[in-house]
Formats: structure tokens, C-alpha cells, sequence
């Protein structure tokens, strides 16, 4: 109870209090303080029903009968989440229309919290001598010295010093090293604000004034930090990191793939002399933990980490960077479905802090409230140094001589020739992982698909495997049809990443070929040895998905082929235009990032498509403010609203019948100017045997959404298994 007996309770023992715990219910549970009192906002362990579930103080009482209330079982050795925190919380629930119960389990993701803090020995000098001096206790003795004293676990302090635990352990008996007991989860080294950094153009130092200014003013700021590739967005924004931490508050940075948290990390430590504190999958439980305790506590001074960081206890952020705004990964479509970077502006508004939204191709929503006046807008136009922007052109495939089973042209082709002959790098980007996006019969026409989902399976050659994208289940490629049972017909249609490095290794049989697919990466520390290997210049030809142009740095490439700059454009996606635009924009700007010229080649079978021409052309405004045209003629986002309903069940008349219901009650829409479309089978009608029906609902900007959505699902009585889920501001129609 140490945490929480520094300051006033606001609900002694026996007052009845309202606990919000994270099981699956809608609703507070009143229970009694225990002795010594409680605080709004104190984790607690209370009883519901035969178990003990972590919870949190909400509120006072909601006026159960007082008799009938059990007592608050324990209160957790743990700072109360801050009101600003408990207020974001409820503001998420709110906008994303979902179970505040489901909101709190995002916020308290970390394992032990209820758990008293753990012990370790640590193992430190007395100042005593041995009895009798030896080799090995001397290299003990002097290892320690050499530390400054710093304690060390008697496994580690035997390792570092080449002894055997026994002269350790003989060590101590002797009372030459002492034994003691010290929190498991050590403190984050501090981090140094003053700690020189790079040196800054003067754009970028303008840029960088006008952020640590921001963040000086102690109140609520959104910026869009736009900076073309290689630009030295990342050295900008640490300026104003820098600036958070020199006034006492914490800071947040968003990274939109654990893959880039390993190098970002080093980054930070070459700039501020330490690392900070990280939260993604890719930590380890204990880590996680030690994590949300130190931020808790107000000792973790910047977390970096992904989307879900946003939701940890911070006591003072100050700031809230989310790099690569634009990228679809921050947007959660599981569980609470919400994106990161509104509710990382909500939850600045709410703790004043400064949000930079960096990226050198915003979304439209950013762009817009840029152009709005919403959000302030800092260019950074030129690459760091003497880097160029590539040069970029179209391959007209129509005009290509291409043979069957061959997806690299000609022309690039030649290109690659040429870099290769030069020493330097080339990547070709698809989009695709994998060998083939589909395996086909060529006698019955079969196309083998998922058990478990209404979706091909897409061949992995490199695995032997025919795996689904959406469940990951998989079986060995066949040989003979399972439909008609002939053999030898069995055929892959299409190209993947793999495909690509087949046809790459017949070309360039003497090039070191590399694939960066995230299928193929078993570990985020094995992804960061291949990165690093391919920066050093250890492969000549890099395949990748849009895993590569995720930021990062290969100064030896200075050709990027994009194989298939029509993929994207294919299909009814609202944003298909915007997300092209983004992910050809961003892969062509790999290229070039160092001395060497870079080009980047698109080959198109539609080089007149007006995105292919915009984003040649390099005129992004007049992009942007056409695509704002159409969204804002069509009334839709960022003009307008949109929320997804996805009914899933595993009975698909069930299901159906369900999401008729909706549609034959849709009056609270109604009331507020909504149309309804649907329902109608989603474009992946099964995955993992559950059967999918969409909704979509757009109203005016204005509306209130979210109330008419509670109104219109509320009176729904669900079979068992079935769900119905809200999607406030969709990113896919999937």
C-alpha cells in the first residue's frame, strides 16, 4: 500500500465504491474500501463471483444495497491511474462505441500487476579481504572495482568474471560480498536532454524550434511534421522529445512496425545517452511489466513502442509522437477497434501535450486538418546533406516483349544490369507475400482454398506450404488435385515476393538476393540482422513486401522497381487511390538516400491512371487536394462519417437473420440523416469458420453517430457466438 498511502483517500474503509474490473460486462460492481482506505482510480483485486479479477476504482457507489457488498479483496502497490487517464478511457469507449470493460483490459496488459513487487539477489563488495587471496577471488574482487561497485546477480558476477559460482559463494561465507535483496524490475537508466545531437540544417532547425516551442507552452498542439524521405524528420522530432523530458514530462514515440524498434532504439541512445523504455509483442513479459510499472510511476521518461503503448499510465505526458502517420497498422481491428493516431491527439487535448505527426505522406485526414487550420503544418522539402530525391518514370508494360512466366521487363531489367555492374543495390517491390496468390487444376479448374475461410491459399514455396492469409492455416502443396484427383496439373497463377526471387536468380545467377517478407522473418532480432546486413552492402538485389518501405535506411541502393504499380488500384476500397499513392511514394524514396543518384521505376500497365501520374509527376498538393475534392463531393471521410457492422457468427442464417434485424430497425439512423448499405456478404464471407455480414452506415460530419449507433444495436438479442461489431471511421471494407 506504499504507492497509494502518500496521499489523501477519497474513500475510507467501509465506503462503498464502484469498480470498473476488465472481465467481459458492461457494468460497474459496487464492493466496500477496505482498511486504510482507497482512491479513485487505485487497481484493486475484488471478488466476482468464485474468482478474483483486477479492477479498478471508478467512482463512488452507484447505491447497492450496503449490506450485500463484499469488501475490496486487495489494493495493488501501485500509483491510481491519473483522472486524465481515467477520462481518456472513457473517451475512447465512448468515441469507438465500445465496452469500457474492454477499454481498461487494453490498459492494464501487463502481467503481475496485483502481484507485490519481486525480489532478486544482487551481490555487492564489503571493503573485507579474503582470508586467503587467489587468482580467481582477485578477478572477482577487481571486476567489481572496475564496475564502481555496481551490484551484480551471483550467476552474472561468476560469468563476467571467468570464475565458478563456488568462489563467488565462498566469497560470501567469507563476507567479502555482501547478499541482498533488490527489486526485480530495475530502473530505467536516465535519459540525458542535453546530450548533444546531430547537427541540423537550418530548416531542420527552424523546424525544430518551432516543436520544442510547442512543447514549451504546455498546452494542447497537433503538428503535421511533412518531410520528404531522407529529409531528417526523425532528428526534428527528437529535438522535441529532448524538450519534454528537459521539462519533466514523459514522452511517448508510436512506431507502426516492431521491426523498426531495434534500430530506432540505438538511435535514441546515440542522441540521449541511454535507451528508454519499449512496449510492443516483441518484449518479454517481464519487460512489459517493468514497463507499465515505471511509466505508472512517472520514472520512464520516453516509451517507444506500438499502438497499444498509447494506452499506458503515463502521470505527465507531455508529448506524443506517431511516426509514419499514414500507416495503416495503427489502426486496432480486433477487440476495441480504434486508431492510434486520433485517439494519440484525444489524449493530448485531455493532458495538454503536443502531438507530431510525422510522415512524408500523410493521410488525407491529416492533410485535411492541416489545410483546415486544425493541426500546424511544418515541410521540411529537401533531403539531409547531398542526398537527392530519385528520378521516376513508368514502364509501359503494354509496350514491353514479355515472356510467359516472366513479371520483370525488359527495360528494368537492363536498369538492374546497370546498378549491378556499378556495385550498387536494387529493389524490386510486389506487394504480394509468398510464391503464387492462388494454386489452380488445370484439368477440373479447381482453385484450392482455406478449410477454415471463404479465401485462396497462397503458395510458399520457400516453406512447401500452401498457407491462408487471413488464418494462417496451412497444408503441404499438393501434387494432385483434391477436387478431380489427377495429377500434374497442380499450378501457380500469379507472382509473389518468392516468384520474383526465382525469376531474379535465373537473371543474376552470381547476385546476392535477399527477401524482406514479414512470413519470412522468424524474429524481430533476425529481421534486424538481415537489415543491417543489407545496409552494409551483404546483398545486391533486396524483394520486398511493404514491409521495406517501412523507413528504412539501405545507403548502397539507388534503384527501386516497383513490379506491379497497378495492384493497389484495383478494387472499391475508398482509399485505394491514397494508400497507392503512399506505399509507391514511400518505396521509391529508399532509393538515392545517400551520395549515389537514385531512380525509381514503375511498370504499369495504366501509366495514365491518375495516380501513377501523380506520383510521378511529384506534385503532391494538387494530389491531395483532388482526392480532398472527390472524398468531399462523395460526403465521405474526412467530409463525412462512416462506421462499419460486421455481424459474425458461426451459423451463417444466423447471422444473416441478424443483420436483417439491423437493417429493418435502422430508425435511430435515420433520425440523425444516415444512409444504410448492406447487409451483403463482406468480400471474405468466412474466416476461421465464423460467417461475415457488413453494414456500412455515412452520415454527415456532424452527426451524432455514436449515440444513434447504441441506439440501433442495443434492443438486438444475440444468439450465442454471435457478434456484432462497431467500426467507427473503417480503414478496410474486409
Amino acid at each position: 500500500m506504499e504507492a497509494n498511502m502518500t496521499q489523501a483517500m477519497d474513500f475510507i474503509e467501509g465506503d462503498p465504491v464502484a469498480v470498473l474490473t476488465t472481465e467481459p460486462v458492461s457494468r460497474l460492481f459496487d464492493y466496500l474500501a477496505p482498511a486504510g482506505g482507497v482512491s479513485i482510480g487505485a487497481l484493486v483485486k475484488v471478488p466476482l463471483g468464485p474468482r478474483g479479477v483486477l479492477g479498478v476504482v471508478w467512482s463512488a457507489g452507484t447505491g447497492f444495497d450496503k449490506s450485500k457488498l463484499r469488501p475490496i479483496s486487495m489494493v495493488a502497490d501501485l500509483p491510481p491511474l491519473a483522472p486524465d487517464m481515467i477520462e481518456f478511457l472513457t473517451r475512447v469507449a465512448d468515441y469507438n462505441v465500445a465496452p469500457l470493460s474492454q477499454v481498461l483490459r487494453l490498459a492494464t496488459r501487463a502481467p503481475g500487476l496485483l502481484d507485490p513487487p519481486a525480489k532478486r539477489k544482487l551481490i555487492s563488495l564489503t571493503g573485507r579481504q579474503p582470508n586467503k587471496s587467489t587468482a580467481a577471488r582477485s578477478r572477482v574482487i577487481d571486476f567489481l572495482k572496475s564496475e564502481g561497485g555496481r551490484p551484480f546477480a551471483p550467476v552474472e558476477l561468476a560469468q563476467l568474471a571467468g570464475v565458478s559460482p563456488s568462489v563467488v559463494n565462498g566469497l560470501v561465507q567469507q563476507g567479502v560480498l555482501l547478499v541482498q535483496d533488490a527489486p526485480r524490475d530495475m530502473p530505467y537508466p536516465r535519459l540525458d536532454p542535453n546530450h548533444p545531437g546531430k547537427a541540423l540544417s537550418v530548416i531542420q532547425a527552424d523546424a525544430a524550434e518551432a516543436l520544442r516551442g510547442s512543447v514549451r507552452s504546455g498546452s494542447y498542439n497537433t503538428t503535421l511534421l511533412k518531410g520528404v524521405t531522407g529529409s531528417g524528420k526523425t532528428e526534428v522530432y527528437l529535438e522535441a522529445v529532448a524538450e519534454a523530458m528537459a521539462q519533466g514530462r514523459q514522452g511517448l514515440v508510436l512506431l507502426p512496425e516492431i521491426a523498426l524498434t531495434v534500430d530506432f532504439l540505438e538511435r535514441l541512445q546515440v542522441r540521449f545517452g541511454s535507451r528508454p523504455a519499449e512496449w510492443h509483442s516483441g518484449a518479454t513479459m517481464s519487460e512489459r511489466r517493468r514497463c507499465w510499472r515505471a511509466v505508472a510511476s512517472g520514472e520512464a521518461q520516453l516509451v517507444v513502442g506500438a499502438r497499444s503503448a498509447l494506452f499506458l499510465p503515463f502521470q505527465d505526458l507531455g508529448l506524443i509522437v506517431v511516426d509514419e502517420e499514414h500507416d495503416g497498422s495503427y489502426k486496432q481491428e480486433e477487440g476495441v477497434f480504434y486508431h492510434a493516431r486520433d485517439m494519440a491527439v484525444l489524449r493530448a487535448s485531455i493532458t495538454q501535450a503536443t502531438v507530431v505527426l510525422a510522415t512524408a505522406t500523410p493521410s488525407l485526414e491529416t492533410w485535411a486538418n492541416a489545410e483546415a487550420g486544425k493541426y500546424t503544418r511544418l515541410d521540411l522539402p529537401e533531403r539531409f546533406g547531398t542526398a537527392k530525391l530519385p528520378e521516376m518514370a513508368a514502364i509501359d508494360m503494354r509496350d514491353e516483349a514479355m515472356q510467359p512466366n516472366q513479371w520483370i521487363s525488359p527495360n528494368l531489367r537492363d536498369e538492374m544490369r546497370k546498378a549491378y555492374a556499378e556495385g550498387s543495390q536494387s529493389l524490386l517491390f510486389l506487394n504480394r507475400r509468398g510464391y503464387a496468390p492462388l494454386t489452380l487444376c488445370r484439368a477440373c479448374g479447381e482453385q484450392v482454398g482455406c478449410d477454415s475461410c471463404d479465401s485462396r491459399m497462397v503458395e510458399h514455396k520457400f516453406q512447401n506450404r500452401l498457407i491462408c492469409h487471413q488464418c494462417g492455416a496451412w497444408k503441404p502443396i499438393p501434387t494432385t488435385c483434391p477436387s478431380c484427383d489427377v495429377a500434374g496439373k497442380m499450378t501457380a497463377l500469379g507472382p509473389g515476393v518468392e516468384r520474383i526471387a526465382e525469376e531474379v536468380a535465373e537473371v543474376f545467377p552470381e547476385a546476392r538476393v535477399e527477401i524482406l517478407s514479414s512470413d519470412l522473418s522468424d524474429s524481430a532480432r533476425g529481421l534486424k540482422a538481415r537489415i543491417e546486413a543489407i545496409a552494409a552492402g551483404e546483398a545486391d538485389i533486396i524483394i520486398g513486401t511493404q514491409m521495406v518501405a517501412k523507413g528504412h535506411n539501405f545507403p548502397h541502393l539507388t534503384l527501386v522497381g516497383v513490379v506491379d504499380a497497378d495492384l493497389g488500384l484495383q478494387g472499391g476500397d475508398l482509399r485505394a487511390a491514397e494508400k497507392s499513392f503512399q506505399l509507391i511514394r514511400q518505396v521509391a524514396g529508399r532509393a538515392g538516400r545517400a551520395e549515389k543518384p537514385g531512380r525509381a521505376l514503375l511498370q504499369s500497365f495504366q501509366p495514365n491512371h491518375p495516380v501513377i501520374e501523380a506520383i510521378l509527376s511529384g506534385d503532391e498538393e494538387a494530389f491531395w487536394r483532388t482526392e480532398a475534392e472527390a472524398r468531399r463531393s462523395a460526403n465521405a471521410p474526412p467530409f463525412g462519417r462512416m462506421a462499419g457492422v460486421i455481424v459474425t457468427g458461426p451459423k451463417e442464417a444466423e447471422v444473416y437473420e441478424i443483420a436483417n434485424q439491423l437493417a429493418r430497425n435502422a430508425q435511430p439512423l435515420f433520425t440523425i440523416g444516415a444512409q444504410l448499405f448492406g447487409p451483403a456478404a463482406a468480400p471474405i464471407a468466412k474466416i476461421r469458420d465464423q460467417y461475415r455480414v457488413r453494414l456500412l452506415v455515412k452520415t454527415a460530419k456532424g452527426a451524432p453517430l455514436q449515440k444513434a449507433l447504441r441506439q440501433w444495436v442495443a434492443p438486438i438479442k444475440k444468439p450465442n457466438g454471435l457478434r456484432i461489431k462497431l467500426d467507427i471511421d473503417p480503414q478496410t471494407f474486409f
